[in-house]
């Protein structure tokens, strides 16, 4: 029994008679069988506790990328390939000129104006590129389909509302014509709505951009009647001849002034007054233009605000539009100055329609002509005869019956 305590155990691993080894070799191999024993034990114990634990072989591989959701993934490259480009300056004018071809036609407008509304996010609108984006919305504006046809509304509300971030890269006459086109292609869209918070927000615009315009003069009214009256061939020939007559007046005055032709051959004194008198032309012809410019766009931007107010006109019929086309229409009505003479004709009579649908209304008659008036104008008409005493509750038919014993 005591010879060998071992007895009956199974055998010992090879990792622990190596230990065993290593523990004999430190101790000297000395002692009894119980002593070694416990060195054994002992130093194996020691030895697990300072010897580093092995590293894995996965441990030393790159930890691949954890992809809980592929599919964000996906589209997030997709999102970032429509939204970047790498395209040349020469590239962006092609894809600009292909689009404003192909835009022209109803069929293919709306897919030419998402790629048009790409390359504005993508920011490839630019200085060198705007004549040639403009190109695209000139080319939009004259496509045969209204602006507020229900198979091309969204997509010409999309395309303006994105244009206006590129419009700091127009000049001066083409902001003020996507100007125009915006209030054609989103404000009038807009009141095609059946939000009634866009409606009424879209009808504050509208009033907002009546106050902006300036009174018309008695200059804006000819050149509307001139406008408005049809050219004639005789009308032409009559201007050609007055030209033709000028120029040989003019040509007559310059043979009479220098009949030899000896101006040409006396050197020119005075070259500064010559060049300063060459800068005072341009200054009053850069002037010129401008003013016909500004007299253009107002033209423009008045008749662009009487075909908004005249399409929210026609959403008359639904019940929640009628108190804001009657707030929106006195106010066009209130500000007639700052139209011409035709528009205000114009506005007159469609304030004229209203008051007399108010009338109806108040009447308990609809737009349809029907009885079927809202709860507001019904309890009105109803406490409009009713008599009510300041008693409250006391007496509220106006007879006489608490006199007595209120003394």
């Amino acid at each position: 029994m005591g010879d060998n305590l071992f007895e009956g155990l199974p055998p010992p691993s090879h990792h622990q008679q190596l230990q065993g080894k290593e523990n004999e070799e430190v101790e000297g191999k000395e002692g009894n069988d119980q002593i070694s024993f416990s060195l054994k034990t002992s130093s194996s114990s020691n030895n697990k506790e300072a010897s580093p634990k092995p590293v894995l072989k996965s441990a030393l591989k790159r930890p691949k990328p954890t992809e809980s959701n592929p599919e964000a993934a996906v589209q997030e490259k997709r999102l970032r390939f429509k939204m970047t480009t790498d395209a040349s300056e020469t590239q962006v004018i092609e894809a600009m000129q292909k689009i404003a071809s192909h835009i022209k036609n109803p069929t293919k407008f709306s897919k030419a104006s998402k790629l048009a509304i790409q390359l504005i996010q993508a920011g490839s609108v630019k200085g060198g590129t705007s004549e040639h984006f403009f190109a695209i919305l000139e080319a939009a504006m004259s496509c045969t389909t209204s602006c507020t046809d229900p198979s091309v509304r969204g997509d010409y509300h999309s395309l303006f509302s994105a244009a206006q971030d590129a419009a700091e890269c127009l000049n001066k006459r083409q902001k003020n014509q996507l100007t125009v086109w915006t209030f054609r292609a989103v404000m009038a869209n807009d009141f095609l709505t059946d939000d009634s918070f866009v409606f009424s927000k879209t009808a504050s615009k509208l009033k907002d951009a009546i106050c902006s315009l300036p009174f018309a003069t008695e200059d804006d009214d000819i050149d509307e009647a001139a406008t408005l009256k049809d050219e004639t061939e005789t009308g032409n020939d009559e201007d050609d001849k007055k030209q033709t007559i000028v120029e040989s007046a003019e040509e007559n005055n310059k043979d009479e002034s220098d009949p030899f032709g000896l101006d040409a051959l006396i050197p020119s004194s005075g070259k500064k007054d010559d060049r300063a008198k060459g800068r005072k032309d341009v200054a009053t012809k850069s002037r010129k233009d401008d003013e016909e410019d500004t007299k253009i766009f107002l033209k423009s931007k008045r008749e662009a605000l009487i075909s908004c107010l005249e399409i929210a006109a026609r959403r008359y019929k639904t019940p929640w539009c009628q108190t804001v086309i009657d707030i929106l229409v006195k106010h066009a009505f209130d500000n007639v100055a700052r139209f011409t003479s035709r528009q205000r004709d114009a506005i007159e009579k469609l304030w004229a329609s209203v008051r007399e649908q108010q009338i109806c209304r108040k009447q308990g008659k609809s737009v349809t002509g029907k009885l079927d008036v809202n709860a507001f104008e019904w309890l009105q008409q109803k406490y409009s005869t009713e008599k009510i005493s300041i008693r409250h509750s006391v007496g509220a038919s106006g007879d006489r019956r608490c006199q007595q014993w209120l003394g």
